[in-house]
């Protein structure tokens, strides 16, 4: 069964000398908007997204490199493979009905239900085959509240991979950057209509709704040290219909952030809607 509420919600996060999104264009640099206010991507927070619900137990399509629980090489190889995926016959344009390919994998897969998908293969000898899925849940980039201060640091790396080990190689010089201290604020939307499509359910919005508070465990890594990202707070409109009481855009601008040292958070009234207030992990 699909979605039966429209859900909005909204996700606090510090960082705490880290970088939390570098730019691969700009020398892996942190983000930031030409005001200089600092901006995790949307696809970022997704893969975080994608990561606590694939440790929560949730078959996910789009696994990350480093946590693959099927060793597949690749998305094709996933999707086509007759063991994890829905087999090559389900994307042979001769023989697949789209839509049944398209119920399978929302059916099989989490993200793919909840985010949508874009199945693009080519066969020997065919046009191939494209199934495009749209998917209920939308994810927004995340902001600073404030313009962030970046500071970079030289580092120096002996690590050598050639020879034998016998002689010393000369040092590389390399960068660091991080956030010094920074609020971030994004939000996101669960749309009834289109979980009808995919098969998106309450009690799949309750699984994602659980790994929000958790976005940032078991991330750790060099330039985000333990500790070092945290989820503060979590908010979670659920309206009492499919249609919502208001618009996504009046529910996301009703949250209020300062950046006062503790922040501090406000909420406006919205008659009829209100949220459930989370603490994060």
């Amino acid at each position: 069964m699909s979605l039966q509420h429209k859900i909005d919600f909204g996700v606090i996060f510090t960082v705490d000398h880290a970088n939390p999104n570098g730019d691969p264009l700009n020398g892996n640099r942190p983000r930031i908007d030409y005001d200089g206010f600092g901006e995790v991507s949307d696809v970022c927070l997704k893969r975080k997204i994608r990561d606590r619900l694939a440790e929560s137990g949730k078959t996910i399509f789009v696994q990350s490199d480093d946590r693959k629980s099927d060793g597949m090489p690749s998305l094709r190889v996933r999707a086509e493979s007759a063991e994890y995926g829905l087999g090559k016959e389900a994307f042979n344009p001769k023989k697949a009905k789209i839509d049944d390919t398209a119920r399978a994998a929302c059916e099989k897969w989490f993200d793919v239900r909840a985010f949508g998908q874009l199945f693009a293969f080519g066969n020997e000898g065919s046009k191939g085959v494209s199934i495009p899925i749209r998917g209920p849940v939308s994810v927004q980039s995340a902001f600073s509240i404030e313009p962030v201060s970046i500071t970079s640091i030289q580092i120096t790396k002996s690590v050598s991979g050639e020879g034998d080990g016998s002689k010393r190689s000369s040092d590389t010089m390399g960068m660091k950057h991080r956030v010094d201290k920074g609020v971030y604020l994004f939000y996101g939307s669960m749309n009834p209509q289109l979980s009808e499509r995919t098969g998106f359910s309450d009690e799949d919005a309750q699984a994602f709704k659980a790994v929000l508070p958790r976005l940032f465990e078991n991330d750790a890594s060099s330039a985000r040290p333990e500790g070092s990202l945290t989820v503060e707070r979590v908010f979670w409109w659920k309206h009492n219909c499919k249609s919502g009481q208001y618009s996504s855009a009046r529910v996301h601008r009703s949250l209020h952030v300062t950046v006062a040292e503790p922040y501090d958070y406000q909420l406006d009234d919205l008659p009829g809607l209100e949220p459930e207030v989370m603490e994060g992990f």
